[in-house]
């Protein structure tokens, strides 16, 4: 295993780079960022793919106009780290204007030498 995996540095640096890829809908880091079998389960139950994400921030039918967010735990598990933040997001979904706190859970996991999300879920606080 890497060692390098539970460093927590880079971990912050990544969580951080997601952040921003997200606010500006980068598809091209998104799409670097996220595993290819990604599955993630929206605030109201829904689960959706990579394809699906990447789909509504190149659609524009999302959008985030502020995230205020601290980590609150990075803890490895085998080749996963497991990250929970809470968040302060504002923003538009398909034009509706929406705005909470949430808790976000992310499962990062190390292919070749770049770390992905593989899992993650949100849930409204």
């Amino acid at each position: 295993m890497n060692t390098t995996l539970l460093n927590k540095q880079k971990i912050i640096a990544i969580e951080s780079q997601l952040l921003e890829a997200m606010k500006s809908s980068n598809i091209e880091i998104l799409d670097q960022l996220l595993h290819d079998d990604l599955l993630f389960v929206l605030p109201g139950g829904d689960v959706i793919t990579k394809q699906m994400d990447l789909e509504t921030h190149q659609s524009g039918n999302l959008v985030l106009e502020e995230i205020i967010s601290s980590i609150d735990a990075i803890t490895q598990i085998g080749e996963n780290v497991v990250v929970t933040l809470s968040s302060k997001i504002k923003g538009k979904m398909s034009e509706q204007h929406f705005e909470g706190n949430f808790r976000y859970l992310r499962v990062w996991k190390l292919f070749d030498d770049q770390l992905k999300v593989i899992a993650g879920s949100c849930t409204a606080l």
